[in-house]
């Protein structure tokens, strides 16, 4: 077993000591947090998981619930701090690299492809945050928002609980699947947004020298 897993295992089973009810919390907290402080490993602690109902230390329902219960949590607190404070900063700064033609415009995709594009948010690391905060900013409804991202969050922690359930003799190459996922996940969204920067720094000035 890898050592971060070995690691999460150690916590866990420390957790243990104070009753099953914080193993769950610890769950729940973990999933939570990987949404505001990315990238944490929540999906580490839900392939533990995982490997704890096959042991029959957890119960699936109950993961299922504090993993989908948590990252639903974080999500949708994103989500509203994007409706809440996004759209009005950015309409009244108009600044060039995200002007209120660009909000206009993440209105009218979400309009289009909102729900496809939340419900794949959760397999494409880094994602889903950055969905989160564009529905939020567009004004996008609340109601699809938790439905579609909430069907997003139960396919993918019911494939990640099963692959802990049905490979817990070989959690260490689960996570280094997703660890390389994760190493490339982040760079791939950093570079994304860094040519949005570029695309948006020529256009600029290709208006201005007009």
């Amino acid at each position: 077993m890898s050592e971060s897993l070995q690691v999460i295992n150690q916590y866990l089973d420390y957790v243990f000591a104070y009753g099953t009810f914080w193993v769950y919390a610890a769950i729940f907290l973990a999933c939570f947090i990987e949404n505001i402080t990315p990238p944490f490993p929540g999906d580490s602690f839900i392939v533990a998981a995982g490997g704890l109902i096959a042991v029959s230390r957890l119960t699936p329902l109950y993961v299922l619930i504090s993993v989908i219960g948590g990252g639903m949590c974080s999500i949708m607190v994103v989500y509203y701090l994007g409706r809440r404070y996004g759209r009005d900063f950015f309409m009244r700064k108009n600044y060039r690299l995200f002007s209120a033609a660009d909000i206009v415009e993440v209105e009218a995709k979400f309009k289009r492809h909102g729900g496809w594009l939340l419900i794949v948010s959760r397999f494409v690391v880094g994602f889903r945050v950055i969905l989160a905060l564009a529905a939020g900013m567009g004004k996008y409804s609340a109601t699809k928002m938790a439905v579609y991202t909430g069907i997003s969050y139960v396919m993918f922690a019911s494939l990640l609980v099963y692959l802990g359930y049905k490979l817990i003799e070989h959690l260490d190459v689960i996570e280094h699947y997703f660890k390389t996922y994760n190493y490339i996940g982040w760079p791939l969204v950093a570079v994304l947004v860094v040519l949005y920067i570029v695309r948006k720094i020529t256009k600029t000035r290709e208006g201005n020298g007009k």
